[in-house]
């Protein structure tokens, strides 16, 4: 799978969301939105390299706090 490039329908909430919490970068996941379901990243390349084991840890907290 490949990441989408270019805009998608939530990339200006995601703008938004890392313009003012000054953040190096985001991740938005919506669920059922008033756009659809869908995902906008907005990182640098760094951060696009770590982006893997971010998302998985991420993923093993949320099992974690469900258990």
């Amino acid at each position: 799978m490949q990441l989408a490039e270019g805009p998608g329908k939530y990339d200006e909430l995601a703008t938004y969301v890392r313009t003012a919490s000054q953040a190096r970068g985001v991740v938005l996941i919506l669920v059922d939105g008033n756009l659809g379901s869908g995902f906008s990243v907005q990182v640098n390349s760094d951060l696009r390299l770590t982006l893997p084991v971010l998302l998985r840890q991420v993923a093993a907290d949320i099992e974690g706090s469900t258990q």
